[in-house]
């Protein structure tokens, strides 16, 4: 039942999109992870349908330079479709991959001391103080001086109702949320404009920036996206076979990356030097926290070159910084001074991913429009919190506030007090799903020309994953399902920062896994500028 739901979203995905997918191989059942909610079948559709979409793009590429000399056909199995293969186990416990995360055996402290659920004269509020700057301004809104620590917090909290404190935190440039239920949810305005929204939204940009000629590639993009061609290379005698994977080196310091993988059974990892799907594909990652990095690593894993764009002023989460950042580059640009350098990045990038709060980057002159005229043929990826349409549209906020905002920590519990999911789901579901339409984009690009634009948010992919029901015999909490084993999923890799042991990611292509080549790097490590090879 599990695996006939799946392989249905996974074309309704693509048909959504515009793009016809091969068909995807599922394996496993739901439930995985201890929730009413089924979050293996949401974990495996859209990475599935990134997979597929993957496929789909290496496929497309191979046999538009079959015909020129030293040209290959796409490797297919035997219907003349590639194997594609999405395991539920795998790709649920990937929603999880922070959890799971080590450096020299120690997990990473993801939360601030002052982040947390609060009890207030009505109902449950959070607050999201990971980053000094929002700790601060939930300071303000509570009345309190700097310095005050949880208790302080937590008496203010009493004497005022959840909304009130969400409202007044929201004021202040902060992050809250109070818990609602589902039904307090639906009636919300926010909830009525979302269900006007696609899960992934796909349009061409219009007007002048978006009227690229049908060639709109960069110079030479050609010969690097069909360098893969290449599936036979993925698919020449390597499926089944126990491999690992030894990446170069990023840079000043930079350890060998070495990957053991297991699950023979799903493939293995393309040995060393061999092209990949994505190959030649550049995607510059204007994001932090989890969303967006995870979309941006999810497509190096496929062979994307990806550059990480921040900036030494902004603050980052410590170790999820390194934990999203496996396959990429880094470097640093101040936007404030140096915005012509990530222009001139720009004009040779084919994906652009931001998660900024809608309209933050077009101030500055990086929205949709403004890309698509410095690079004709550009990709861009909005990603948000709550839409981009809406009374919340320009609301900050993140996956622990959309579960208490949506009604899902209230019903993944006993509805008194909060209950969040097992997984940043709503991260990584829209991460993934971020990815996919990034490269359902580049198939509408490579078919029609043009310039488009990708659309997604953490509250839709909570409507979504309210849409595909519940898991019957679940109790609170999860009760009467224990956590997945995940010793097989895992694989280590040196790296600057120790050893690393991370979730490999999950899918398959023609018996072959996707996997990163190189450990993440140093914040900054790299120039501002594109690898020569790419």
């Amino acid at each position: 039942m599990t695996a006939k739901l799946i392989g249905a979203l996974i074309g309704e995905l693509g048909t959504d999109v515009g793009v016809a997918l091969p068909e995807v191989r599922v394996v496993g059942e739901d439930p995985v992870l201890p929730s009413v909610f089924p979050i293996g079948t949401m974990a495996a559709a859209s990475a599935g349908a990134l997979a597929a979409a993957v496929a789909a793009y290496a496929g497309h590429m191979g046999e538009s330079v079959g015909g020129r000399p030293g040209g290959r056909e796409p490797a297919r199995d035997a219907y003349g479709d590639p194997d594609v293969t999405i395991d539920v186990r795998h790709a649920a416990v990937a929603f999880q991959s922070e959890r799971h995360f080590r450096t020299d055996g120690k997990a990473m402290d993801t939360w601030a001391a002052l982040s947390g659920d609060y009890r207030t004269s009505g109902g449950w509020v959070r607050l999201h103080c990971n980053f000094d700057h929002h700790r601060d301004a939930a300071l303000r809104a509570l009345g309190l001086p700097p310095g005050s620590g949880k208790e302080d917090i937590a008496r203010a909290c009493a004497a005022r109702t959840a909304v009130e404190i969400e409202d007044a935190v929201i004021r202040e440039g902060g992050c809250a949320a109070a818990m609602r239920s589902r039904a307090q949810w639906l009636a919300h305005p926010q909830a009525g404009a979302l269900a006007e929204l696609p899960l992934v939204g796909l349009s061409r940009l219009s007007g002048r920036a978006g009227q690229a000629d049908a060639d709109s590639s960069r110079d030479g993009e050609a010969d690097g996206d069909a360098g893969w061609a290449g599936q036979a290379d993925w698919d020449s005698g390597w499926a089944g076979q126990a491999s690992e994977a030894v990446g170069g080196e990023t840079g000043r310091g930079a350890g060998r990356a070495q990957a053991r993988h297991m699950r023979g059974d799903l493939g293995t990892s393309a040995p060393t030097g061999m092209k990949r799907p994505l190959g030649g594909v550049r995607v510059l990652d204007l994001t932090r926290v989890i969303a967006g990095p995870v979309a941006a690593r999810a497509l190096a894993a496929y062979g994307a070159d990806v550059l990480r764009v921040g900036a030494a002023h902004l603050p980052e989460v410590p170790g999820l910084v390194v934990e999203t950042a496996l396959g990429k580059r880094s470097c640093h640009i101040d936007l404030r001074s140096e915005a012509d350098r990530l222009k001139e990045l720009v004009r040779q990038a084919d994906v652009v991913i931001q998660a900024y709060r809608p309209g933050a980057l077009r101030a500055r002159g990086f929205g949709p429009d403004d890309l698509a005229a410095l690079r004709p043929g550009i990709v861009c990826v909005d990603i948000s919190a709550y839409g981009s349409r809406g009374p919340w549209a320009s609301r900050r906020g993140f996956d622990s506030l959309v579960q208490m905002a949506c009604g899902i920590a209230h019903e993944n519990g006993d509805g008194l007090r909060p209950s969040p999911l097992p997984a940043q789901a709503l991260d990584h579901g829209t991460g993934y799903l971020a990815a996919f339409g990034a490269v359902a984009a580049l198939l509408r690009r490579a078919a029609e020309g043009g310039s488009w634009h990708v659309e997604v948010s953490l509250a839709r992919t909570a409507a979504w994953l309210d849409d595909l029901g519940r898991i019957d015999g679940v109790g609170i909490d999860g009760a009467g399902v224990r956590q997945p084993v995940v010793d097989d999923l895992l694989a280590t890799m040196d790296s600057p920062f120790g050893t690393l042991t991370y979730v490999t990611p999950p899918g398959a292509i023609n018996g072959t896994r996707p996997h990163w080549t190189s450990p993440p790097p140093r914040q900054g490590e790299h120039p501002a500028a594109w690898a020569p090879s790419s």
